[in-house]
């Protein structure tokens, strides 16, 4: 009995971290006692000594047995094994610190007293990481659980089989636990009765890999406070997180970085390092999948004379192809293929349709459209793809499909041909008309194009106002521009011309040069296909005006005076109008701007068009002024234009000739006028979310400012019209800019800007 005791009562001691003089102070038994129990000499220790070491241990039940038979020399009962099932932690494993750390917030709970157990759900597309994560997280972790691990593969997503009957799983824990065959109850209720039994008052942790859904994870759930859970599946698993608590951990990609690092650690530094661009390329296209840059690594090591560089390319014309295998653990398509497989036919036939969508990412309204399904029928399936992990959803409520399921979806669900165009033409005409409206809300009075009604089944975005249209235009840009490559790519020729109308006003005002002058190339490609001579007028003459932003002057002349012999052989007044309006802007020359400056306002006048005229009257105004007349051409024209504009409510117009009158008044020396005149157009352009223009006119706002003294309000503006350029990729202007900053106050050469 004494040398069971000792070893006993000395494995309890070590196990909570004690020396014999901490444990005599916290139990209130003597150092000598516990010394003599320890060495043996104390072989018939008092039974109240013994519950007090017990008490001062925090012995679980089972323990507190153990101890109390090994001092009355009983025969204890039997210790129930302890289990450790998990598998061998994955190496290498790189990032996914966030998630880590969420786990150990949520699992911490345990010690904090949580009332019931704890399950955290960790949740993301097959290929993703999941296990990887949970099994790093579970050994990092084990000895935080010291009466075992439990670990099973629920098979919910296997490739080759059905997934695991919970009542299987339930059986393998029995057996783990010590549960004798001819004691395990015959009814499956009574199993999983047992099971909770077994575990209750138990630390202990489960790791639920790769589940279908709720319903095959909760009867394996133990039904005390002790125990951590950790489920992964592609599922998001809501049962678990309205019926028992679950916290979802979200596994997405990896990061460049964490990637890179990944490849590092299975190839070596060297390695890498000597092929760092094609390493780039493998990273971009694996896109972050931990699966899929595995699968790359193991070709690379296995072939380890193949260059880097060679992988990059094979993946380039084939991406799907390379990270195939015989083995459907080592195969991203096998993977993603398990996962489309458990879809319904209608989950399938969107998700096949959602791949077909131009751009990055889709909103809801858009997705009904391409769908044909109606807003509140697409929202559900959305939600359900969101749950498989098949999409992802940002904090916009945009969906987003990660490139490699894209390409999956295309192959894996086939679509008919006419199912095909007719989500096409929905989506394209939802995007159109949509543009088309904001468009309009941006300038109500700009001349409008022809507009086929949208086809059944499209519903085009409501927008109530400037502020809603331009927020549109910056959530939907990107998508826009795929939209358009995706019409001229399909033959809709007039699709694609007009969206670039639709765009160019929000292009103008955010300062997006390059992306205007790339839609209105596509669009002029688009407009040469077609019977359209007003659509190639149009075209050619913004082309052209989008190579004037950009400072292009030969293009611009070009498509310019390619817009004007159309226009005149048009005979179509307006249209030449325009073409010199255009035209007037890019010429190097003052006074041959002003020609065309006048000739586009003679042209106009008799066509009531009267914004139009405005425009004109203007131009002729600004050239005028830049030419050094500031009190009567200049003046007279842009007061009759602001007069105009106001009868008319253009503001954009209004904001134009007020930062045209600002320039007169201070080229004239009347600074104080040039200041109000300004400060009016600048309002009016921050209304109108005008970034562009705002620059511009805050740039030549602090020239009076300079005029008169006030060097702090001029550094100011100037210092915002800086950043504004530059946000906008104007680097030469914002040099400038910086330029008069530093020189503002040193003498008077800043006062006479522009």
């Amino acid at each position: 009995m004494g040398d069971h005791l000792a070893v006993t009562i000395r494995r309890l001691r070590l196990g909570a971290g004690l020396t014999q003089e901490a444990l005599a102070e916290r139990s209130g038994v003597s150092v000598s006692t516990i010394r003599g129990m320890e060495t043996g000499r104390r072989r018939n220790p008092q039974l109240a000594s013994v519950r007090q070491l017990a008490a001062a241990l925090e012995l679980r039940p089972q323990e507190r047995d153990e101890l109390l038979a090994a001092a009355t020399g009983e025969e204890a009962a039997p210790v129930a094994p302890v289990p450790r099932q998990l598998p061998a932690a994955p190496a290498p494993f790189v990032g996914r610190e966030d998630e880590l750390a969420l786990l150990d917030a949520v699992s911490g709970a345990v010690s904090e007293g949580a009332a019931t157990v704890v399950v955290s759900t960790i949740a993301g597309a097959g290929g993703a990481g999941k296990s990887w994560l949970a099994l790093h997280w579970a050994h990092r972790n084990a000895g935080r659980f010291p009466d075992g691990q439990l670990f099973v593969d629920l098979r919910g997503f296997s490739p080759d089989g059905e997934p695991m009957d919970p009542a299987v799983a339930v059986r393998g824990f029995l057996d783990a636990l010590g549960v004798e065959p001819d004691r395990v109850p015959v009814a499956v209720h009574a199993q999983a009765a047992l099971f909770r039994s077994l575990v209750a008052g138990r630390r202990m942790l489960l790791v639920l890999d790769n589940a279908v859904d709720t319903a095959q994870v909760v009867p394996l759930l133990p039904g005390g406070d002790t125990c951590v859970v950790a489920v992964t599946s592609r599922n998001r698993l809501p049962g678990l997180v309205t019926g028992h608590g679950a916290r979802v951990v979200s596994v997405d990609t990896l990061t460049d970085a964490e990637a890179r690092e990944l490849l590092v650690a299975r190839l070596g530094a060297a390695r890498v390092a000597a092929e760092a661009g094609a390493v780039r390329e493998l990273v971009r296209l694996c896109g972050g999948f931990p699966l899929a840059l595995s699968i790359v690594a193991g070709r690379a090591l296995t072939h380890p004379h193949l260059p880097l560089a060679a992988l990059a390319g094979e993946l380039r014309e084939d991406v799907l192809d390379v990270l195939d295998d015989a083995d459907p653990a080592a195969s991203l398509p096998a993977v993603l293929s398990s996962s489309h497989r458990a879809l319904s036919a209608e989950e399938a036939e969107v998700f096949g349709l959602l791949a077909l969508a131009p751009g990055p990412d889709i909103s809801l309204p858009a997705a009904a459209s391409l769908t044909g399904l109606g807003p509140s029928r697409t929202r559900s399936v959305l939600r359900r793809l969101e749950q498989s992990s098949l999409i992802g959803r940002d904090a916009a409520g945009r969906h987003r499909m990660h490139d490699l399921i894209r390409r999956h979806a295309v192959t894996a669900h086939t679509l008919d041909d006419a199912v095909r165009a007719a989500a096409l033409r929905r989506v394209l005409d939802f995007y159109t008309h949509t543009a088309y409206a904001a468009a309009l809300l941006l300038d109500a009075h700009r001349e409008p194009v022809e507009l086929a009604p949208p086809v059944p089944g499209c519903d085009p975005h409501p927008l109530p106002d400037i502020p809603a249209a331009m927020d549109w235009f910056d959530a939907e840009h990107r998508t826009l521009l795929a939209a358009q490559q995706a019409a001229a790519a399909h033959g809709s020729y007039g699709t694609a011309w007009r969206l670039a109308w639709a765009l160019n006003d929000f292009h103008y005002r955010r300062g997006h040069r390059h992306d205007q002058l790339a839609v209105w190339r596509i669009a002029v490609d688009s407009a040469g296909r077609l019977p359209d001579p007003g659509a190639q007028i149009i075209t050619h003459r913004l082309l052209g005006r989008a190579y004037v932003v950009l400072g292009h002057h030969e293009e611009a002349v070009e498509s310019l005076n390619q817009a004007l012999v159309l226009s005149e052989r048009q005979g179509d007044r307006a249209l030449q109008a325009q073409a010199h309006y255009t035209l007037a802007s890019i010429q190097p020359d003052g006074r041959r701007a002003l020609e065309h400056a006048r000739r586009a306002l003679d042209l106009y006048r008799g066509l009531d068009q009267p914004i139009a005229e405005a425009n004109a009257m203007n131009a002729v105004g600004w050239y005028a002024a830049l030419l050094g007349d500031h009190d009567d051409t200049a003046r007279e024209h842009c007061r009759a234009a602001l007069a105009l504009y106001l009868r008319h409510g253009d503001v954009n117009g209004q904001a134009q000739t007020l930062d045209s009158l600002g320039y007169i008044d201070h080229r004239a020396g009347r600074h104080d006028d040039a200041v109000r005149h300004y400060g009016r157009a600048l309002a009016l352009y921050r209304d109108l979310d005008n970034a562009y223009e705002t620059a511009e006119t805050l740039d030549r706002l602090g020239h009076p400012h300079a005029a008169l003294g006030r060097y702090e309000e001029a550094r100011a503006v100037w210092r915002e019209a800086r950043d504004l350029y530059r946000s906008q990729g104007r680097a030469e202007e914002a040099d400038e800019v910086e330029g008069r900053l530093g020189g503002l106050g040193d003498d008077r050469s800043q006062v006479d800007g522009r």
